[in-house]
């Protein structure tokens, strides 16, 4: 990976780069991010699929994400089932969070210096195994609410390895030219998933029950395992630490804190993921008490909002890559995605509550896949895990007691309140975003283009 690609943790004079660089050379950064005519349109915004272990992974991880919605879908029925607790749902989120929060900068120092296939392989199968427990006990009639939060937990652990080191593999399939492509792309088939998962948990859960659910997510694990081991990849030694634990901990952590452009896109999704889109926390209740729809309404809502991410992938993929366009995506993608959280708080409509759904999930994909897009390319490989650990922690960070204070204000107050309080909060954090943009187009102008986009 050359200099000029890879941004080192010394870069950070990017962020320092005066206001004349944040006009005249920005508009020649913007310029250098376009990309050639064959790499736009439809036929572009598939590119990353002609890698074929990219095309591996993509089948198995679609097939295991669908049975991933569905076991979440079933979970939080269940446990409203057991409970009928609107802070029980926010409890078994916290313990799926909590250890995430506990492990995955820890985790991410370990995605930078193993073979990530192997890592992930063996992630999948301890969570395969999870979900098969989960099922058994549901179908034997054992299951209580401590065995949900309980399991949680061991798949936050499982996780807090799993996800960054997920997000690190994607450049080792397709190298960094096609690198925003395949975000895009799976971010598309994260919301794909989406889509189907709770839609056909909806309609299981109402015929036979939630166990099913459980048990074809388990098997769903092994689509993806066949894929891992059937790349043609070299295999990466394990170099060792070197020096302990926590002090490449703390390279990594200079690079976040003195890089600004990638310590301000860490902070608002800390913001926005940990409080603002908890919201989703209450869907259940919505469903059941608020809108009168039922297991099938709630999956109807949860393949809303998969629905609106996927279209908002499709034209994300599609569309030229340039550093104007990820500022957008940033910017617009927040401001609607925490408009139609309030639409969403205050409607008693299940019409009107598929659509903003729908809004949500078009809007939030465009702002993360800018942002994981962005970190990406401004870190260098070295790095790269210990940064996505970063994007993690970001991601999860205060989701726990985010969780736990939405199923409050929703017990104490009322579902609607709570779910308005998310929507400001993300509306304040988009506003935030507006006064950074300057930061990320200086940076953005110091990237190389065929970093962003490649000549296809």
């Amino acid at each position: 990976m050359s200099d000029e690609v890879a941004r080192s943790p010394s870069d950070e004079t990017i962020a320092e780069t005066p206001a004349a660089l944040a006009g005249a050379e920005i508009s020649a950064g913007d310029a250098a991010f376009a990309p050639s005519a064959s790499g736009r349109g439809i036929r572009g915004a598939f590119r990353a699929l002609r890698h074929r272990n990219f095309r591996l992974y993509f089948g198995g991880q679609l097939t295991s994400l669908i049975g991933t919605w569905m076991q979440t879908v079933a979970q939080a029925w269940l446990v409203l089932k057991l409970t009928n607790s609107p802070l029980m749902l926010g409890v078994v989120t916290f313990a799926n969070y909590l250890p995430i929060l506990l492990v995955a900068l820890f985790a991410g120092v370990i995605v930078d210096h193993v073979d990530r296939r192997r890592l992930i392989i063996v992630a999948q199968a301890l969570l395969m195994l999870s979900a098969f427990v989960l099922a058994a006990l549901t179908w034997t009639g054992a299951v209580r609410v401590e065995h949900v939060i309980a399991l949680a937990a061991f798949n936050g652990v499982v996780s807090s390895f799993d996800m960054p080191g997920r997000q690190a593999f994607v450049v080792e399939m397709v190298g960094l030219e096609d690198l925003p492509n395949a975000i895009a792309l799976n971010s598309m088939m994260f919301n794909g998933a989406r889509t189907l998962g709770p839609a056909i948990a909806g309609f299981l859960i109402a015929l036979v029950g939630v166990a099913a659910c459980f048990f074809l997510n388990g098997v769903s694990y092994l689509a993806v395992i066949w894929s891992l081991f059937a790349m043609r990849l070299k295999r990466k030694a394990g170099d060792g630490l070197g020096v302990s634990m926590f002090q490449r901990l703390r390279e990594g952590a200079s690079y976040v804190r003195t890089h600004r452009p990638t310590f301000y896109l860490l902070a608002l999704v800390a913001l926005n993921s940990g409080l603002g889109v908890q919201y989703a926390v209450l869907i259940p209740v919505f469903a059941r008490n608020i809108l009168h729809a039922g297991a099938r309404g709630y999956g109807l809502l949860m393949a809303a909002q998969g629905v609106g991410a996927v279209l908002g992938a499709v034209a994300l993929a599609a569309r030229s890559g340039t550093a104007r366009g990820l500022r957008e995506n940033l910017t617009v993608g927040l401001f609607i995605t925490a408009i139609a959280i309030v639409v969403f708080g205050l409607s008693t409509s299940l019409w009107l509550s598929l659509g903003a759904q729908m809004l949500i999930g078009a809007g939030l994909i465009n702002y993360m896949a800018a942002t994981n897009t962005m970190l990406q390319l401004f870190v260098s490989d070295e790095l790269r895990g210990r940064v996505m650990s970063f994007y993690t922690f970001s991601f999860i960070g205060m989701a726990p007691a985010g969780a736990l204070a939405v199923g409050y204000l929703g017990e104490r107050l009322s579902p609607a309140a709570a779910v308005v309080a998310c929507g400001a909060l993300s509306l304040a954090c988009a506003l935030i975003l507006l006064t950074r943009l300057k930061l990320f187009a200086a940076a953005q102008a110091g990237i190389e283009p065929a970093a962003i986009v490649p000549a296809v």
